[in-house]
């Protein structure tokens, strides 16, 4: 048995990799399969997730556009579809910028693929990245209007963008280790893409986990103190019955017994609109104490580098 004490990881160094590296790392995040990366494994990755549809995975890669000759007629035609997860704002009557994540854009192209805009977004980012919209382009092609351009926005320029746009357009994905009872609140924030270590795949008898199961250590008791060795007594009992049900069941039928101390790794991704809310939310006094324990520090070093998520 192992016991560690929580902590965060902001994932600043995957915001410099491509879609498909940071998509891949954040999805291989629920199998503990990270050993598997390499410097080809992305591309293959990606492509087999846009073809089964596992969309959660997909959530994983923001992309900003600047889309040019966009006047009012084709604005109101995308408005018309009621899209979902973009992030539009218009920067003069003509140019918007839109940001979303990859399922966003896709979701677009397949349930509204008429939509002008629609399809000159699609195109620039097929021609980027042909891999995640490569199964639900149209045989016949997109057949775009050549008068509107769309471009792929820069990390560098989304974050000189004009505070009141950075704060949509900017997104932070940040990876949690804490245990289960701190992940079960956090993922019931809206709008934010979340990739959990599943127990139901994850067998922590395995040799990569070390043959034994990782709890997080509890705030709520010193150690040594007889609430902690009680504590620690239980997690043992717990991991000796869950090594032992492996032996004839499952991962999901054995995580059965596992407790909510169990260590997790959650990657939250949100701009920087919904992390100032969930910060507003899991700050404060009467925030339970194991979320204020990573959400304080996280909000603290966040703060001095995007001050629009100050709420004080």
């Amino acid at each position: 048995m192992k016991i560690i004490p929580p902590f965060y990881e902001i994932l600043d160094n995957l915001d410099q990799q491509s879609l498909a590296v940071r998509i891949e790392y954040s999805g291989r995040i629920c199998y503990k399969s990270e050993d598997k990366i390499d410097h080809d494994s992305a591309v293959p990755f990606v492509t087999k997730m846009a073809e089964h549809g596992h969309n959660s995975v997909l959530e994983m890669g923001a992309v900003t556009l600047k889309v040019a000759n966009a006047g009012p007629e084709l604005l109101a035609e995308l408005f018309a579809t009621q899209p979902r997860y973009l992030h539009i704002d218009s920067l003069d009557e003509a140019t918007l910028l839109v940001s979303g994540s990859v399922r966003a854009f896709r979701e677009m192209q397949i349930f509204h693929p008429d939509c002008t805009l629609v399809k000159s977004m699609t195109e620039c980012l097929a021609s980027h990245h042909p891999y995640f919209f490569e199964t639900i382009l149209p045989a016949s092609g997109l057949q775009n209007d050549p008068s509107i351009s769309v471009t792929k926005v820069s990390l560098d320029d989304v974050d000189n963008l004009a505070q009141e746009l950075r704060f949509k357009h900017r997104h932070i994905a940040v990876k949690f280790t804490v245990n289960r009872a701190v992940t079960h609140e956090i993922v019931r924030h809206r709008p934010c893409s979340f990739l959990q270590e599943s127990q139901r795949y994850c067998r922590y008898s395995e040799n990569k986990f070390g043959g034994e199961v990782t709890f997080i250590k509890p705030m709520f008791y010193e150690e040594g103190s007889r609430e902690y060795d009680m504590w620690q007594k239980a997690m043992e009992d717990t991991e000796q019955i869950y090594l032992k049900l492996l032996e004839t069941s499952t991962p999901q039928a054995a995580r059965t017994v596992l407790p909510n101390s169990c260590k997790t790794e959650l990657i939250v991704y949100a701009n920087l609109q919904e992390w100032k809310h969930i910060f507003k939310l899991r700050t404060t006094k009467a925030a339970e104490p194991t979320m204020r324990e990573v959400m304080i520090p996280l909000y603290e070093e966040l703060v001095t580098r995007f001050p629009e998520l100050n709420f004080n």
